[in-house]
């Protein structure tokens, strides 16, 4: 396997909306839909491959910290990570862990801190994955329970 910082090609355009879509029906993440090109347009991608098959992405940008105190100060240079994604045959083989660790050596001289929001439908694995494969803290939570209404 093989890490790297992609270009937006209209090739890795097309692989990154294919897995968006993937993605999508998979319905593990609340809310989630298929990215459109508009949706990656700015970002730094990073694709994990297999020879030349794309198994995996992040993509994300940098930004400086506002209103964020509690635990980053105001104008900090911080990477938003907006999406990491593995195709199924691969997942928990060592390949997001893989594409995390590239991209926060990739900017490391550039931001202070990396961060990110889910809203997995599996918040066990996804807060292991992150707290304890990856190392990052826990920030924050928002939770809800249907008390009423039509259930879905």
């Amino acid at each position: 396997m093989v890490i790297r910082e992609a270009s937006l090609t209209d090739a890795v355009l097309n692989t990154l909306i294919a897995f968006s879509r993937d993605w999508e029906k998979e319905q593990s993440c609340y809310g989630y839909r298929a990215n459109g090109p508009g949706d990656i347009a700015g970002n730094r991608v990073f694709l994990a491959l297999e020879g030349e098959e794309a198994i995996g992405y992040l993509f994300g940008h940098g930004f400086q910290a506002k209103n964020m105190r509690s635990i980053i100060p105001d104008g900090a240079p911080c990477f938003e990570v907006e999406e990491l994604y593995v195709i199924p045959a691969r997942r928990s083989r060592g390949v997001g862990k893989a594409l995390f660790d590239h991209a926060s050596r990739a900017v490391r001289g550039e931001a202070d801190f990396m961060v990110l929001s889910t809203a997995t439908k599996n918040f066990r694995a996804i807060l292991h994955f992150y707290i304890d494969e990856l190392g990052m803290d826990f920030w924050s939570a928002r939770l809800y329970k249907r008390i009423g209404g039509n259930a879905p």
